[in-house]
């Protein structure tokens, strides 16, 4: 063990095993993401990140730099990063969990390197086991963090790919690859990288048709209609769904999804009837019905009670009926407090709120709106994802309209949202197209 970090940037940098070339590597990435490749951005040298790690610095450098070690940091200022180590108790059993973990890869890696035309199936339950963990944690991880860690796996799962011949092996290898792929999809999208977005979950699409693994196709292709309604294709939106819809082979969980995401594309054309005929669907269902991913995999490819009322929550808005998205809201954050603690999803608890505030807006109680708008401000920086930020800048239209103009209350929430949308992650992240769909 080497002395202990002087600043919380050299802490994160060996949590994150960042020697100085990936750090280096990762810092000019994140420029390039944020400014463009411009010869001009900020960069950093060796004996540079010597002195920002080792505690030796007078003054923060530009407000560039900063804000390219913000983004590679969400949740931590500059001043943070080059002040001493925050006080983090469970810092020790993190870094302890975290070398148990690579130490038993490791272990488990070399006992498997001797096969060359196969590999052990207890690695494949391994890499299974892996995805599952994924799934369930999702919805506990930043976007960023969920990103990376789907990446990894995603590579590791590539790479014993091509270590077999097995056909059975093969076909295993490939449904996962297409599961990360699709949870690759889902955290991109969370950040605003809408295209790359899509890009991952025709990616997973192919790997279901490749398998002939319906679920995950039937995941992806819903997963492509809310992208598409969400980048202002509603029409596209509703021919993935309905052609979700059509496979054989898919669990109750699996058709509440996609029935939900079918109501907000139609609801986003304006056809209420067939909306509303599409929110009733979601909500029927014996509870019979399984699959190999919503079900036996679950996590963030199932569907929950309480995600399906929120869902449908803001489709109701959108056809114009605040009372009913309001019942909606109210039953989501009511089944979400049923949960223990650690399942309790903040973007659930967050959109329902938020869908709240927009029902009461719409009856012109702007108090009301105000103080259910309470648990939106707690949601972390880092998990403040699209579908949080979307709603926010619809509450922030609302809050725009020429009748609150000038009155106070409106005037702060308004400013509220603001300063909490520029934070977020498809904020500071996010490319500019993606800014367009959330300001639009």
């Amino acid at each position: 063990m080497g002395d202990a970090p002087k600043t919380q940037l050299k802490w994160l940098c060996d949590r994150d095993r960042l020697s100085y070339r990936r750090f280096e590597k990762k810092f000019t990435e994140t420029g390039v993401r944020l400014f463009g490749p411009d010869p001009s951005n900020p960069t950093c040298g060796e004996t540079q990140f010597r002195r920002w790690t080792g505690g030796r610095l007078v003054h923060l450098p530009g407000p560039e730099t900063c804000q390219i070690l913000e983004a590679m940091w969400p949740g931590f200022t500059a001043e943070q990063l080059f002040g001493p180590p925050l006080d983090d108790p469970q810092a020790p059993a993190i870094d302890l969990e975290e070398r148990v973990r690579m130490t038993a890869r490791n272990a488990h890696d070399g006992a498997d390197a001797s096969a060359a035309s196969s590999i052990s199936d207890t690695t494949i339950d391994e890499l299974h086991d892996q995805v599952v963990g994924l799934a369930h944690d999702y919805h506990r991880l930043s976007a960023v963090k969920a990103y990376e860690k789907a990446d990894s796996l995603h590579e590791e799962i590539d790479r014993h790919r091509g270590r077999t011949n097995v056909p059975v092996q093969q076909q295993a290898l490939m449904i996962l690859h297409g599961q990360t792929a699709a949870l690759l999809s889902v955290a991109a999208f969370d950040l605003g990288y809408f295209s790359h977005a899509r890009t991952f979950a025709r990616t997973a699409s192919l790997y279901g048709e490749s398998s002939r693994f319906a679920p995950l196709r039937a995941f992806a292709d819903g997963t492509l209609a809310y992208i598409a309604y969400h980048t202002g294709a509603a029409t596209e939106a509703v021919a993935k769904v309905n052609k979700a819809l059509a496979y054989g082979g898919l669990g109750d969980i699996a058709q509440r999804r996609l029935h939900a995401i079918q109501a907000r594309s139609y609801a986003h054309l304006g056809d209420v009837v067939s909306a509303q005929r599409a929110m009733q669907l979601s909500e029927e269902g014996n509870g019979n019905r399984l699959d190999d991913l919503h079900d036996a995999v679950g996590g963030e490819f199932g569907f929950s009670d309480e995600r399906l009322a929120m869902s449908n929550s803001t489709t109701a808005l959108l056809v114009g009926d605040p009372v009913q998205a309001e019942a909606s809201a109210r039953r989501a954050l009511s089944l979400l407090e049923q949960r223990p603690q650690g399942d309790q999803s903040a973007h659930v608890r967050a959109s329902a709120a938020a869908d709240i505030a927009q029902a009461r807006l719409l009856a012109d109680d702007v108090d009301g709106a105000a103080e259910a708008l309470e648990p939106v401000w707690d949601v972390p920086v880092e998990q403040r994802n699209t579908g949080i930020v979307l709603r926010a800048a619809r509450l922030r239209r609302t809050l725009a309209q020429p009748v609150y103009h000038g009155a106070t209350l409106p005037t702060q929430l308004r400013e509220q949202i603001e300063e909490f949308a520029r934070v977020s992650p498809p904020y500071r992240l996010g490319p500019p197209v993606s800014l367009l769909a959330i300001e639009g």
